[in-house]
């Protein structure tokens, strides 16, 4: 099959009757669905990984944390590889890389090893999804890539909803090498269908590759994840120096890879693309919603099997249906993104998301668990009828040439949302409770500091409150983006400059 497709009469290939669509959308979402659901596949499993090896869980956390790590270093040049390979090499290719670290994983004869295995997983995974959003952007038309980012959403939000579940029975009754296992077939097929039917849509240009801004990238972004991700590692927290030389080093690449994309004339990252206000503007929605999210993925827990004395299982079985909602109501969310656009959604999705955060920072020690249940699939759907929704009109305003820089951005911003988010949320709750029980006159006693950790739990909730007010103030603000007239404003920029 030729690896190349050059569509003349058609601007986009779904507009083209020649072109076999639906295969190319399996192998991505089929590579996608796996690659994701490893990644909460082995949250449930650290326990077991430290008995089994013998190590403490400081050292058992670094299998997410690295994980979180490598995708951060590795997401940021995607919009380079993007230009460097055709479509079909670079998803087989990234493919290939996430199998062998299942593989290496699933046969690791010591914990070493077994990480290894996780960070090469992690290479594979972080490039996997802009590519996948590049491909989709350049296959179908703006005024149908809602209902398709809502495909893409179902995928993204149900694998993870069912992997601590599938997770639990593959650890009890098979072992925690087949978490790795049962992957690797999938991975095969995936990589058997698309070298089949996946044909490349997008242009191999090969820009000159920057070596100074990838060590800025980094450093940059590595020493952010990093930092942030060790704050629960400490007793310290954010005093801790190990963690302030991190977030202060990774600032200052940072800020040094900024200032030298915006002087190359073929960045690594192209910057400019914040220049489109519904990109910016979707952006800032993006982390407000990530942030939001982790007040409730990572403290519900913590709530449910602290003061309400629940068993993990059913904490997990207590979050199932309002992540499976989300995951459900996404392509549906995506529909009705195409037809009425992005403010019928996301004004009411954002009130009710509010007003959902408000009613969570009243949880108290002797809450109902449906209301815990009710309030988290209120979160989840209105989640569904934002994210996705404020993500693709945001990347619907760039022009062709930004997609890969666009999808490249985003995606970098989600490990680091996700570090940030469960750092600060943890170290709030932490901060709280103590406070809470050096006022307390049994400071030891179990029901005191179950109402400590209650009280940390409501400021937590509060200050997300906080947040989705601002989200609801900038769904106020959007509109439907249309690239025909951001290419006008582009042009009329450049020559204003």
């Amino acid at each position: 099959m030729q690896e190349t497709v050059e569509p003349k009469k058609y601007e986009f290939l779904a507009d083209d009757p020649n072109v076999k669509v639906m295969p190319i959308m399996l192998s991505l979402i089929i590579g996608a669905f796996f690659a994701i659901l490893n990644e909460t596949l082995l949250n449930i499993a650290l326990i077991t990984l430290m008995d089994e090896f013998s190590i403490s869980l400081p050292t058992v956390q670094w299998m997410a944390t690295g994980f979180m790590l490598v995708m951060a270093i590795v997401i940021p040049i995607s919009a380079l590889l993007l230009q460097w390979f055709t479509t079909r090499q670079l998803f087989i290719g990234t493919m290939t890389v996430f199998t062998i670290g299942s593989i290496v994983s699933a046969s690791a004869p010591a914990f070493p090893i077994l990480l290894v295995g996780r960070l090469i997983q992690a290479i594979g995974t972080g490039l996997l999804m802009p590519i996948i959003f590049n491909v989709f952007l350049l296959i179908f038309p703006p005024e149908r890539r809602g209902k398709v980012m809502g495909l893409v959403g179902l995928v993204i939000m149900f694998a993870p909803a069912i992997g601590p579940t599938l997770s639990g029975v593959i650890v009890e009754y098979l072992g925690w090498r087949y978490l790795f296992i049962v992957v690797i077939p999938f991975a095969l097929f995936s990589i058997a269908f698309a070298s089949k039917f996946l044909i490349n849509v997008s242009e191999v240009t090969k820009p000159k590759i920057d070596f100074i801004s990838l060590v800025f990238s980094t450093i940059g972004f590595g020493g952010i994840v990093y930092g942030f991700s060790s704050v629960g590692q400490s007793a310290e927290g954010f005093a801790s120096a190990n963690v302030l030389i991190a977030i202060v080093v990774g600032v200052i690449g940072v800020v040094f890879f900024v200032l030298r994309q915006l002087k190359l004339d073929e960045p690594i990252m192209d910057l400019r693309v914040f220049r489109y206000g519904m990109y910016t503007h979707a952006v800032f929605l993006f982390l407000i919603i990530i942030m939001a999210m982790f007040a409730s993925e990572i403290i519900l827990p913590i709530y449910m099997q602290g003061p309400l004395a629940l068993t993990a299982a059913t904490a997990g079985l207590v979050l199932l249906p309002g992540s499976i909602l989300n995951g459900a109501m996404s392509p549906f969310m995506g529909h009705l993104f195409d037809k009425f656009g992005p403010r019928v959604l996301m004004i009411p999705a954002t009130i009710v998301l509010s007003g959902t955060m408000f009613m969570m920072s009243r949880l108290t020690i002797d809450t109902p668990i449906w209301v815990v249940v009710v309030g988290y699939i209120l979160i989840m759907v209105s989640v569904s009828a934002i994210m996705m929704p404020a993500q693709t009109n945001g990347l619907n305003q760039l022009p062709k040439r930004l997609y890969p820089h666009g999808t490249a951005v985003m995606s970098t911003l989600q490990p680091i949302g996700g570090a940030i988010g469960i750092s600060v949320f943890i170290s709030i709750l932490n901060a709280r409770q103590l406070k809470f029980l050096e006022g307390s006159a049994t400071p030891t006693d179990v029901a005191t500091i179950n109402l400590g950790m209650v009280a940390g739990i409501e400021l937590v909730y509060f200050i997300a409150f906080a947040m989705s007010i601002v989200a609801v103030v900038l769904a106020f603000f959007v509109y439907r983006a249309k690239p025909e007239e951001v290419e006008e404003t582009a042009s009329e920029q450049v020559e204003s400059v």
